[in-house]
Order: C-alpha cells, then sequence, then structure tokens
C-alpha cells in the first residue's frame, strides 16, 4: 500500500495543511451539482437553492415541508407524521441493541453531570447605588438539528439536548431527516432523542427542518434558536435564518491537531488521525519536531488503514490526500504555538507532560491532555459536549455550554442620590456626541429634583 502521510516542513504546511478556506466559502461537489440540477432543472448556486426552499417554507408551511421532503429525501409525510410518536419511539428501542442504549445512557449521565456544574445564576448587588444586576433565564424553546448523511450522530444530539437540558429549556426539538421505507429517523437518533430528554422529534431534513424550526408552520411552533451540524446546505440555511431565530455557529468540517513528542506512541497517534479523518471532509494534523515520530506515525497508518472497512478507508484516503497530514517544526515549544495559532477544534497533547504546556495554549475547541484523554473518548462519553468551534473560531468561539441556551437581561434600579450624581456624568456624554435630546432627558430629572 502507499505511504499515507504527507510530512512537510512548517514553511510548506503553511500553504497547504494549516491553510483553511474563509468561512463564507462552502465546498460544492460534482454530485451536489448534479443534485440540484436533477431537483430544479438549473445549475443553481447553494445560496439559490437554500433561499428558494425557505422561502417557500415561510410561505406555505405545512404544504412546503411535504413536498420538500418528498423530493429531498424520497419520502411522503403528512402533518400528523411530522412528529415521532411515543409508540414510533418504543418501537426503535427494539430496534438498537440493549448495550448500545445502555451506552447511550452512560454518555446522557456524564453530559448531563460536567454541564450541571458551569455556573450560571442571577445576580443582584446594592454596592454601586440602589440595585444593579443581571437575570439569566433560560431560553424558551430550542431546535436541534441531527444530519441524516454518513452516520447517524446519535451522540451529537445527547452532546446538545443534555446541554440544553442543564440549561433549564422547557421545550427542546430536534428535527433528523426520515428514512426511506419507514418514514422515520434513524432508530438510535430516536433513542438518544428519548434518554436526552427531547420533547418533540421531527421527522424533517435539510433545509426544510431548518424552515420548519424558525419560522414554524401550520402544525409546527417556531423556536428561539437553532443548534446542530450539517452539510453545506444546512449551514447556509442557518445563516439565512440568523436574526430571524439565533443560531449557534455556522459549523465546517470537524477537524483535530496532535502534537507528539518523542515518548508520543506512534500507534496510537495513528489512530486518533484515522478517527478524525474518517468523517466527512474532517482533517487530522500531526505537529511534531521529530521526524522519526512522523515515520512510526506514517508505518502505522498505513498498516491499520488496512484492516478499516472499505468505506471508513475511502474517507480516509480522500482526507489524507488533501487535507491530513505532518507538520514538522524545530522543537515542542513552536509546535504548540503553531497549533495554537491554527486554533483548531481539537487540540490532543501527546506528550510526556501535557500539564506543562496548557498554560501557552488559548485557541482550542477542547484541549485532551495526554494520550489516556483521547478525542474519541470526548467524541461520545468524557463528559464536555462534543460540539466545539471549527475553522479557526475556538480564537473567538466557545465550546457549546449552557450559556448557550441561556438569555442574559441587564436590571438597572437605580435609587435617586446615585441617579443624581450620575446625571451629569450622562449629559457630558451625550453633549460630546451631539445627541441633545438625551442630554434633555438627564437634565430634565436635575431640575425635578
Amino acid at each position: 500500500m502507499p505511504r499515507m502521510l504527507r510530512i512537510l516542513t512548517l514553511d510548506a504546511a503553511r500553504d497547504s495543511l494549516l491553510a483553511r478556506p474563509p468561512l463564507d466559502e462552502f465546498p460544492v461537489s460534482a454530485a451536489m451539482k448534479a443534485r440540484t440540477r436533477a431537483t430544479f432543472g438549473a445549475d443553481l448556486s447553494p445560496e439559490e437553492v437554500v433561499r428558494r426552499i425557505l422561502r417557500d417554507v415561510r410561505d406555505r408551511g405545512d404544504d412546503a415541508l411535504i413536498e420538500w421532503t418528498a423530493r429531498l429525501d424520497g419520502v411522503t409525510l403528512t402533518p400528523d407524521r411530522f412528529l415521532v410518536s411515543d409508540l414510533d419511539i418504543a418501537g426503535a428501542y427494539d430496534a438498537v441493541d440493549s448495550e448500545v442504549v445502555a451506552a447511550l445512557e452512560r454518555a446522557a449521565e456524564r453530559v448531563a453531570q460536567f454541564h450541571a456544574r458551569l455556573p450560571a445564576q442571577s445576580w443582584m448587588t446594592t454596592e454601586m447605588g440602589g440595585m444593579l444586576g443581571q437575570v439569566i433565564r433560560p431560553l424558551d424553546r430550542v431546535g436541534i438539528y441531527i444530519p441524516g448523511g454518513s452516520a447517524p450522530l446519535a451522540s451529537t444530539l445527547l452532546m446538545t439536548a443534555q446541554v440544553a437540558r442543564q440549561a433549564g429549556v422547557p421545550e427542546i426539538v430536534a428535527c433528523a431527516p426520515p428514512q426511506p421505507g419507514t418514514g422515520l429517523p434513524h432508530p438510535l437518533i430516536q433513542v438518544a432523542a428519548d434518554i436526552a430528554g427531547v420533547d418533540e422529534l421531527l421527522c424533517l431534513g435539510g433545509v426544510p427542518a431548518i424552515g420548519a424550526l424558525a419560522y414554524g408552520s401550520q402544525t409546527l411552533e417556531r423556536v428561539d434558536k437553532v443548534f446542530g451540524p450539517g452539510n453545506t446546505f444546512v449551514v447556509l440555511a442557518k445563516k439565512e435564518v440568523f436574526g430571524v431565530v439565533g443560531v449557534d455557529s455556522l459549523p465546517g468540517p470537524t477537524e483535530t491537531v496532535i502534537v507528539a513528542d518523542e515518548e508520543a506512541n506512534p500507534a496510537w497517534v495513528a489512530a486518533d488521525m484515522l478517527a478524525q479523518a474518517e468523517h466527512t471532509a474532517g482533517s487530522a494534523l500531526l505537529i511534531t519536531p521529530s521526524r522519526a515520530v512522523a515515520e512510526r506515525v506514517a508505518a502505522a497508518l498505513t498498516a491499520q488503514v488496512a484492516a478499516l472497512p472499505a468505506q471508513s478507508a475511502a474517507e480516509i484516503a480522500e482526507s489524507f490526500a488533501t487535507r491530513s497530514g505532518a507538520v514538522l517544526v524545530n522543537d515542542l515549544a513552536e509546535a504548540v504555538a503553531v497549533a495554537d495559532a491554527f486554533a483548531p477544534e481539537h487540540l490532543c497533547l501527546s506528550v510526556r507532560d501535557p500539564w506543562a504546556w496548557l498554560e501557552a495554549i488559548h485557541n482550542a475547541g477542547g484541549v485532551f491532555m495526554g494520550e489516556q484523554s483521547y478525542e474519541v473518548l470526548g467524541d461520545y462519553c468524557a463528559g464536555p459536549s462534543h460540539v466545539m468551534p471549527t475553522g479557526g473560531t475556538a480564537r473567538f468561539t466557545p465550546p457549546c455550554n449552557v450559556l448557550d441556551f441561556m438569555r442574559v437581561m441587564n436590571v438597572i434600579a437605580l435609587d435617586e442620590r446615585t441617579a443624581g450624581t450620575l446625571a451629569p456624568v450622562a449629559i457630558k456624554l451625550a453633549e460630546a456626541e451631539g445627541l441633545h435630546a438625551h442630554a434633555a432627558a438627564a437634565r430634565l430629572r436635575l431640575a425635578g429634583r
């Protein structure tokens, strides 16, 4: 088997492995173009596709959802079948192995336990005159989109709905594409929704699902904020409906950076890279000061990929041909600095003393400390949500947490004395900005004292 791993110098990697397209550039495959042409009879851009479907869902509601589900998913629904019933979910349990159910329950328990610890409480103080503070309340109704493409991402449903539940959201709605034949989401997603306490699970996928969550319909109630990953069309749909509803992010392909020293286990590093590259459009980068480590990882990759199913191996081969590889640097300090500048979704420290480097890291969705804290555990059951910022947005975006499901309201209740001492400050600033009605409002209060 030919060598999989490209090993590049830092300078060479800057224009390839470490380069990212702009956030507003979404990949369009030949298959996407062909399907668009077949569905619409024209070569529309993804943005045009999304706007047409969303406009139709907004204008026609249930009828549009039925039509687009038939055209895109090959499933004929009626409004009374948008919602997965308790009877359907009971049947899904029969289709899922009991050990898998137990694993979902254990993962859900750890996600809830972790996210219950983030302090998010209202507060008030009298130390600034009168009463000032913030009231923190959960959103009323949130929507979670779960894609149904290459894998039934039940774990993503847990990693989002359980966080919403810990935030106290009273109504959690999930959407997942219906499967041809059953007209229902994958049984694994149905079971995960039940375990996570989802209030409504809808048999809707893709752009129509985002439209249903954002606009509602004759049958469905809209939500306040939309969460969840998806393909190019789903991400563009979230971008389009922002402002009508909130959105969590515009997630791109998943990514892992592994910083490894001479003591790293090459078989484990290779396994972690393969796991990440298995995701559609996923990327796995090894950054190391040791060419010997990179060569050993390359050998392990070749040996391990041969044992994987053909579909996984094909996805991985494409990733390593275009997006994954190894970057050689001068020393471990430079490796950490390069990884931090890349701001990856997952940053794995496969080094002898990971704690010695944590202080130097500022930009990562999640930092995985040492080889026992491997990223696959984070994907499923470590505890923190695996929904993390991608595409370098870890520079300014946190991973999914309970505050994403809350709204914060400032409360201002000044006493008369404090208001009197602050009025001249407001007057001066208002006049400096040329906002004379603002200043007059403050002067009136002073004159009436």
